[in-house]
């Protein structure tokens, strides 16, 4: 089927005497294409013209879509001259024939404003080439391999988007890439390539007797009020660093390299992603957003009544600029943390928000429909007359030449639906982005309260006037939201401590403003956890991730935590001034925001205390696991891959166990096996002990170093053959032998939790195997030992006489507590050479042997169910001794209904009752006598 045969839309208006006569000069067309050209002659001067002087060209041309390959084949031949003529001839076609496949509804909007995009790539490529080439034969170029000299021309706006309209100027970047010059070349090289630049700009936007090709603006450069017109790429990047500005950032979303050295212009961009995409959620770009629309509409006087006879489709109100401010935000906003919301067109980005949840899909779907029928009109307006203009029309048969161009024929109701659009289009984002402005009365708590309130302003998240403006719209919602709360003083004393805690404030404050239901998270956090608040002021950037999609979405497990930790640990590694650094900063920010998912998922009820228990230690599994090769290679470039079969970490007591609490650090164990192999192979090898040593020590750095984003885990060594005197590496035929014949009591029953959390090397996975065997050998051959008893009873005293339970409610310490039901269990696993890891399995594993009665097991595994509940749930609450007048109301009602207590007096009451019949039942189990067996 030709380009002919295809012209579906209904016949056009026209002037009869001026559209006939321009269609009598196709003689040979369809009868439909002909009435097509008719009217648009009829509507359109500038069509009629281009019409008139291509009759010869167009029947053949419409048979073929590649217009813009067709018209520029061969240009890269000319001179610079020749060139411009030969691009202003090009520029009549593609543009005919997208205005024809436009009307006659052939192309698509994206078909036709990619064809004038790509003929605007073209074109400036061409130009860039041929007037750099004219001053490498003019001997003022220095040499160089460079493409194109190391020139570059970034495509900004539209046509970095590839939505060039038809009257459109294209707005340019010029970089040149200084590297490609010797540095006592490249002064000289600049000057020549600041010629080409102007050369090209003229070549293009010159008006002559052929027309011109495009409009061609490049005031988008780095401070363009002093710097010409092409500037080095380290010049650029100098700029936006330290001085560049959320619009900028906003106009980078588009930029494309788009001519002469297009690689060097990739890898410009790509230096630039932490200018333009931040890694925290960027609200306040909302803000800078808001600001520059309103400057633009005073600028432009663009305020007032909305009228559709002479509204500025572009810049007005619920124009095509709302849409994409609306669009080009919510990408700054969030596109920092995914790369998958960095479309470059408006069409594109819409649905990826839409895809990711950042836009509701209705809301994306209708914005894509306003924006293309925006975009229709604005084509249809500056074919008329081939004006850059957006503005309507201003009288009546203006109004029904566009709105004929549009396929309607009647004006009144096609302006009465627009004008509907531009009304939703502006309903729409102003709800997004013009907040109240006025405040709103804040509410009385009480005489204290306000005492707090006024000093709020001395903090230093307030110190600006920008936090004190944005603070000021959310304070109003976020007083009133705690006045509710059940403990209202003990929430805003709370939320004080936090606030007093932050370094700054406009990030945050702005994240609130646009998501109000983190009000009530903050203040429920603030109103029954105290060490959850304190977290959160730590590591206020958490919040991102209640943000971002997954925030209640299913438990992904250790495998799913670990490959996302993997694709942010690569991301950093592989980001434009990444490293190693950048990735232990990356796994900090991943680690807590999964930590703070788990605690306020634990504090809501989502999740009980063994589920969160479990979810701690996959977070804690994926961070080893994959932090460890991360740190192994970066070892490794200084001294060799890991030399013999590789390593194993084991992860010993909670972790072990899979019981970590919100407060938990980390136990650990590293042994190894060189295979035979002494040392490593590297640019400075070292023998195999010392590399190990080494290597671990770096694993340890790598998990408890505290940085700019804090620190992962603490961690613990001490259970390590010989504790503090062992080396903190083992040999796994050290630890074996150790093992077997020097370890005390308490070092087999640590063992009974040992299990393998991260491998490294080339025979890892067998190397765990290994060690999981030799572990249940060791307790096989070590468990029937008669000292394993009276070990545990004078293990047990010497605890109770070193430390006392810390306060009424501790769950943890003393006897019949946590600590003692754990020995216990653990004695049962070793005397049973039994494999299980947790409590209660080694419980039943106890009672299988008989080693416990049935009912001892299930009364011990009753109690500890009980008092783990407590202790977790306390741990979320307060990182010290719990204290029920520390925690308040809040915190008392959250642990009532982990414990499922009526009231304190009834929890303190079964948690006395609770650990007297366990350490009663544990008691009649131990030997009678004591030995002074010392660890």
């Amino acid at each position: 089927m030709t380009f002919a045969t295809r012209i579906t839309r209904l016949p056009l208006p026209a002037d009869p005497a001026r559209g006939a006569d321009v269609a009598g000069l196709f003689p040979e067309l369809p009868d439909r294409l002909r009435t097509l050209i008719e009217g648009t002659a009829g509507s359109s001067p500038f069509l009629a013209d281009l019409l008139r002087k291509e009759a010869e060209w167009l029947p053949g041309a419409l048979d073929h879509d590649d217009v813009v390959a067709r018209e520029t084949a061969g240009l890269e031949d000319l001179e610079a001259e020749a060139l411009g003529i030969a691009l202003r001839r090009a520029k009549r076609r593609v543009a005919l024939q997208a205005a024809l496949a436009d009307l006659g509804g052939v192309w698509t909007l994206e078909q036709v404003t990619r064809a004038l995009s790509d003929l605007a790539d073209r074109a400036v490529d061409l130009a860039l080439r041929v007037h750099v080439a004219a001053e490498q034969r003019r001997g003022k170029l220095p040499p160089t391999r460079a493409d194109a000299g190391g020139i570059l021309a970034l495509a900004m706006g539209k046509g970095g988007a590839g939505e060039l309209n038809y009257s459109s100027d294209i707005d340019l970047i010029v970089l040149f890439d200084e590297t490609a010059y010797a540095e006592a070349d490249q002064m000289e090289a600049r000057a020549a390539l600041i010629r080409a630049t102007r050369k090209m700009a003229a070549t293009l936007s010159d008006a002559t007797a052929h027309g011109y090709v495009f409009r061609t603006d490049l005031r988008l450069r780095p401070d363009a009020a002093v710097t010409p017109v092409c500037i080095s790429t380290a010049a650029a990047l100098a700029y936006y660093e330290a001085e560049g500005r959320t619009w900028e950032r906003a106009a980078f979303i588009k930029a494309r390299a788009a001519a002469g050295d297009i690689a060097a212009g990739e890898r410009f961009l790509r230096e630039l992603r932490p200018f333009i995409w931040r890694k925290h959620l960027d609200f306040a770009a909302i803000q800078d957003a808001h600001d520059m629309r309103l400057r633009i509409r005073d600028h432009k006087g663009l305020g007032g009544r909305l009228e559709v006879a002479g509204h500025n489709l572009k810049l007005g109100q619920g124009g095509i600029r709302e849409i994409e401010f609306f669009t080009q935000t919510r990408q700054l906003i969030a596109g920092g943390r995914d790369p998958e919301l960095r479309a470059r067109d408006t069409v594109g980005g819409l649905r990826a928000l839409a895809e990711k949840g950042w836009v509701p899909p209705e809301v994306a779907a209708e914005l894509i429909d306003h924006y293309r029928q925006h975009r229709d009109i604005e084509h249809r307006i500056q074919m008329v007359n081939d004006a850059q203009t957006h503005a309507l029309p201003k009288e009546a048969e203006g109004l029904r030449i566009v709105a004929a161009l549009t396929g309607e024929a009647d004006v009144d109701a096609w302006c009465a639906g627009l004008k509907a659009r531009l009304a939703r289009v502006h309903d729409l984002t102003e709800r997004f982005f013009a907040p109240g402005e006025v405040q709103a009365e804040r509410p009385h708590i009480s005489d204290e309260a306000d005492a707090i309130i006024e000093r709020w302003q001395t903090y230093p998240a307030l110190r600006s006037d920008r936090a004190q403006q944005i603070f000021r719209r959310i304070e109003a919602p976020l007083l009133e939201r705690m006045a509710r709360a059940g403990h209202p003083a003990e929430a805003l004393m709370r939320f004080d401590s936090f606030l007093s805690g932050l370094p700054a404030g406009v990030q945050l404050f702005s994240l609130f403003e646009a998501n109000p239901q983190l009000i009530e998270l903050i203040v429920d956090i603030c109103g029954t956890a105290p060490a959850l608040a304190g977290y959160l002021a730590r590591h206020p950037a958490v919040l991102d991730g209640v943000l971002g999609g997954s925030f209640f979405a299913p438990w992904p497990g250790e495998p799913g935590l670990r490959a996302d930790l993997d694709r942010a640990l690569q991301r950093a590694l592989n980001a434009p001034g990444g490293g190693y650094e950048r990735a232990l900063d990356a796994a900090r920010r991943w680690s807590h925001e999964w930590h703070f998912r788990i605690g306020v998922h634990h504090l809501r009820g989502l999740i009980d205390a063994d589920e969160a228990s479990g979810q701690y230690a996959d977070l804690a599994g994926a961070c080893l696991g994959a932090l460890l090769p991360v740190t192994a290679a970066d070892f490794a470039r200084r001294h060799g891959p890991a030399p013999g079969r590789g390593a194993v970490v084991l992860g010993m007591g909670s972790l072990g166990a899979r019981v970590l609490n919100a407060g938990s650090d980390l136990d650990l164990i590293v042994i190894y096996d060189t295979d035979g192999i002494d040392a490593s192979d590297g640019p400075r090898p070292l023998a195999a002990r010392p590399y190990y040593a080494r290597l671990t020590q770096a694993m340890v750095t790598a998990l408890s170093a505290l940085t700019a984003e804090g620190r992962l885990y603490e961690v613990d060594m001490r259970l390590r053959p010989s504790g503090r005197q062992g080396p903190v590496a083992t040999a796994v035929q050290s630890f074996e032998t150790y093992q077997m014949s020097e370890a005390w009591t308490w070092e087999h029953l640590a063992l009974t939790r040992a299990r393998c959390a991260a491998t490294l090397g080339r025979d890892a996975e067998a190397l765990a195997a290994h060690i999981e065997a030799l572990r249940v050998a060791v307790l096989a051959a070590r468990g029937g030992d008669a000292r394993v008893m009276p070990d545990l009873a004078s293990m047990r005293a010497r605890l109770f006489a070193a430390k006392a339970p810390d306060g009424p409610w501790d769950a943890k310490q003393g006897p019949g507590h946590l600590q003692d039901i754990d020995l216990l269990a653990q004695a049962c696993a070793l005397r049973a050479a039994d494999p299980a890891r947790t409590t209660l399995a080694q419980l039943r594993a106890g009672r299988r042997a008989g080693l416990l009665t049935k009912e001892a097991a299930e009364q011990l595994g009753s109690v500890w169910r009980s008092l783990w509940r407590l202790h977790a749930a306390g741990r979320l609450l307060t990182d010290r001794a719990l204290d029920m007048a520390e925690i308040g109301r809040g915190g008392q009602d959250f642990l009532l209904r982990e414990t499922g207590a009526a009231s304190l007096d009834e929890l303190e009451a079964r948690l006395a009752q609770q650990t007297a019949s366990a350490a009663s039942l544990i008691a009649e189990l131990m030997p009678e006598g004591v030995l002074d067996a010392a660890p």
